[in-house]
């Protein structure tokens, strides 16, 4: 027992020291900017409002879309030319170190089922580098009732 209160005692200390708070802020802040970004970016657009967030460079690792912040440019283009009505609602946000990941609803028709994405971005001092997504279309029909959100 009195191993036990010296080991959660322990726990406390690291819990409660300047450097796990100052952890538990980055990664708040991360997650922020990654939020305010995929506002500014997905739902509305825009990318110079986008850009700020953007560290000195861009890793893309979606086949399908462009490397570099040039290439994430070309995207949002492609966006407001073929979906310009397109919207992605953010079901969850996590934090873990340098990187936040989504759980996203992303419809890109009005009156289409959308698809699950799950985006997962790495930061560097606060900015955006490195981008990975899993895409998965929603089905008419499921095997289950549990919903995917």
């Amino acid at each position: 027992m009195r191993s036990l209160v010296i080991g959660l005692i322990g726990v406390l200390v690291l819990a409660t020291s300047p450097a796990f708070a100052a952890d538990a802020a980055t990664q708040e802040a991360n997650k922020k900017a990654v939020l305010e970004f995929y506002d500014v970016a997905l739902n509305r657009k825009d990318f110079d409002a986008a850009a700020k967030f953007f560290g000195p460079h861009y890793i893309q690792h979606n086949p399908t879309a462009p490397d570099g912040i040039e290439g994430f440019k070309a995207f949002l283009g492609f966006l407001r030319e073929k979906f310009p009505d397109s919207r992605s609602e953010i079901k969850r946000a996590f934090a873990d170190d340098d990187y936040v990941i989504l759980h996203v609803h992303s419809v890109r028709e009005k009156g289409t089922r959308g698809r699950a994405i799950v985006d997962i971005f790495r930061l560097e001092n606060g900015k955006i580098v490195e981008h990975w997504d899993v895409v998965q279309e929603i089905p008419e029909k499921a095997a289950n009732t549990n919903g995917m959100f």
